[in-house]
């Protein structure tokens, strides 16, 4: 498959956020794509106690950082970078649910992708506002094949993933544990190691989350597979 028509898309809030999550599971689709949202440094560079963490002195010398950071990630993994132009909450000018779900729509429609990958928005505000963008623009586009990924450290805070759950059922939205297929049988020692160094590559989100802060994106991933159920919305 070439190596610009991905047709895994995988939704990814920060830069790292797809490869914590996701990385063994792109180790086995090398034509994937991850849509970064955040991807923009704010207009006016300013600090933040998150980019002091990760070690930069600004906002513009965090997000170039993280970029390049980013890069070198996803080359390891073989993965197409797309970008969205908005910012992170940090940044203080967050855009709003329908604009943001407006330009996601209408970039996995520009793509070959017939996997989609959303984060079941744990803890951070900006992962919220992804999922909540991801669920209106579902059912419009549910001819796709769905699934939620737990965002690694974040899915450790007890009663989150459950929390999500209910909140995809009241929405009409059945969750199912299952993951993505793959064309050929896993080599799970491979995609162990280059999702290592893929997540490696961040090396300052690393020093944000300090030592053993970031343990948990070595454990296994976990998906759920997203599907509507058009009688529960109708009663809705």
């Amino acid at each position: 498959m070439s190596e610009t028509s991905p047709r895994l898309f995988i939704v990814s809030p920060h830069f790292d956020d797809a490869v914590f999550g996701c990385g063994a599971l792109l180790a086995s689709h090398p034509d994937a794509a991850v849509c970064t949202v955040f991807a923009a440094p704010p207009e006016q560079d300013m600090h933040t106690e998150w980019d002091e963490k990760a070690g930069f002195a600004s906002a513009h010398e965090s997000m170039r950082a993280r970029t390049i950071e980013d890069n070198h990630a996803l080359a390891v993994l073989e993965t197409i970078p797309v970008r969205l132009p908005f910012r992170a909450s940090q940044y203080h000018d967050s855009p709003s649910v329908s604009k943001l779900a407006a330009t996601l729509e209408e970039t996995i429609y520009g793509s070959t992708a017939n996997t989609l990958l959303m984060p079941l928005g744990l803890f951070h505000d900006d992962h919220s506002l992804v999922f909540e963008a991801c669920c209106e623009i579902l059912p419009r586009m549910s001819h796709l094949e769905w699934f939620a990924y737990e965002e690694a450290i974040y899915r450790q805070i007890p009663g989150l993933v459950q929390q999500r759950l209910v909140d995809l059922a009241e929405r009409g939205i059945v969750a199912t544990p299952a993951s993505p297929s793959t064309d050929h049988a896993p080599d799970y020692e491979r995609q162990t190691l280059l999702k290592r160094e893929a997540v490696c590559a961040y090396e300052s989100q690393l020093r944000a989350f300090g030592p053993h802060g970031y343990d948990d994106v070595f454990a296994a991933e976990r998906y759920w597979r997203l599907t509507v159920d058009r009688q529960r919305r109708h009663r809705h």
